[in-house]
């Protein structure tokens, strides 16, 4: 049995700057040395944004019903504890908050619904998530029952991150510290189809762009690869970074990708041509911040973009969460965090999650912004339309270069 303490501060949130808005903490179990094994590696929301996955350390994932509850009771601060359980009620709808025993250290998570009947279970359509573990397995399960789908065995070490194809068909890749990523088809009994080698180092990230036709593998190298989703091909390597590259991920649109470095730098690219658009570097906020020669201080966690396309969210080791909008080189709102691994957005926009080494989960307010007509046409048309085939267009050159992002 597992204590979590859900602490609550609702504010107002017309403040730029990102606003804690919950924390979660783990109880401390009895039969763990709680100092080792305690990090959050991974956080997720599901698709509807109905479920939040948490990686809380020592081998337990937390399924808890989207939205918490206390996030309506209006602008004070709540400390609550609860004992929760494998049956514990949450959630709207009767939703169950679920603990899934994993049996090894869980670094990867990642949802998909199931929409094709070739999956073994017990609903035509469900939500199901995939974790990573330090053993190399891969463990499915079923969200709302809680239930153990699958075991995939293949990589001989941890696999780092998880990732579906947005589209519902049952396609995973894991990324893994055997320096290799594998593709998984869980419509066919969670077959391997395919073993993708290529990286010299651990791989650390994987991400499927939106449209499902790339896919994005970061190592520790000073360079990322680009592959085919339809081939199982390299594309292309994207080089730029002085350091590991750790995270990356794809726009709404699949039009951009970013990729985040030790080097303490985002880099922006057009993954259809390998063309670098911008970076974005992180540098100390103020001499409060100096971290004197440790040239680590600033080092890159975690990278995400925003439902809507406008913003990206980065975490580093210099103790900050930066939010940036995608035509600025510098943030717009800072929020002050201690031991930050990773960040996801909302799916529906206004609040980023992130999880730290020691095993919490904070909730921040995000800005909401109501994209412009042109930014929606631009993003509608880059779903279906590559760098090449906008450049092919028989319209003015400012338009190609507004399309294709070379003007924000």
């Amino acid at each position: 049995m597992y204590l979590h303490a859900l602490r609550i501060t609702l504010l107002s949130c017309s403040s730029e700057e990102p606003v804690l808005l919950a924390e979660l903490k783990p109880g401390r179990p009895q039969q763990y040395d709680w100092k080792s094994s305690c990090e959050t590696w991974s956080v997720a929301f599901s698709p509807d944004g109905a479920w939040f996955a948490w990686s809380q350390g020592h081998c337990i994932v937390k399924l808890i019903p989207w939205p918490l509850e206390e996030a309506e009771l209006g602008c004070r601060t709540i400390e609550h504890k609860s004992c929760s359980t494998k049956a514990d009620t949450r959630g709207r709808g009767g939703a169950k908050e679920k603990t899934l025993e994993c049996g090894q250290i869980v670094w990867g998570l990642s949802f998909s619904t199931r929409e094709q009947d070739g999956l073994q279970a017990p609903s035509p359509s469900c939500l199901i998530l995939a974790t990573g573990l330090n053993d190399g397995q891969i463990k499915v399960w079923e969200v709302q029952t809680g239930h153990l789908l699958f075991n995939l065995s293949g990589h001989q070490d941890v696999v780092r991150d998880l990732s579906f194809t947005p589209n519902g068909n049952l396609i995973l890749v894991s990324a893994s510290r055997d320096k290799t990523l594998r593709v998984w088809d869980l419509s066919r009994d969670g077959k391997q189809v395919q073993v993708l080698s290529g990286h010299t180092q651990w791989v650390y990230c994987c991400s499927i762009s939106p449209d499902c036709s790339m896919l994005c593998s970061a190592a520790g190298e000073k360079s990322a690869l680009l592959w085919s989703m339809r081939s199982y091909t390299l594309i292309r390597k994207l080089e730029g970074h002085q350091n590991s590259v750790v995270s990356c991920d794809f726009s709404p649109d699949s039009a951009l990708l970013v990729t985040a470095s030790y080097d303490a730098c985002v880099i922006m690219w057009d993954p259809y041509t390998g063309e670098q658009l911008r970076t974005l570097r992180h540098d100390p906020l103020h001499s409060a911040l100096d971290y004197g020669t440790d040239i680590h201080a600033s080092s890159l966690r975690s990278v995400c973009f925003s439902p809507e396309g406008l913003y990206l969210a980065t975490v580093a080791d210099d103790r900050l969460l930066r939010i940036w909008a995608l035509e600025l080189r510098t943030p717009v709102a800072f929020a002050p965090m201690t031991n930050g691994l990773c960040c996801v957005y909302f799916p529906h926009g206004g609040f980023i999650a992130t999880g730290t080494r020691d095993g919490h989960v904070q909730f921040w307010t995000a800005p909401r912004v109501l994209s412009s007509l042109k930014h929606l046409c631009r993003k509608a048309l880059r779903t279906f339309l590559t760098t090449y085939q906008v450049l092919a267009l028989p319209i003015p050159k400012k338009m190609k270069e507004f399309l294709t992002y070379r003007t924000f």
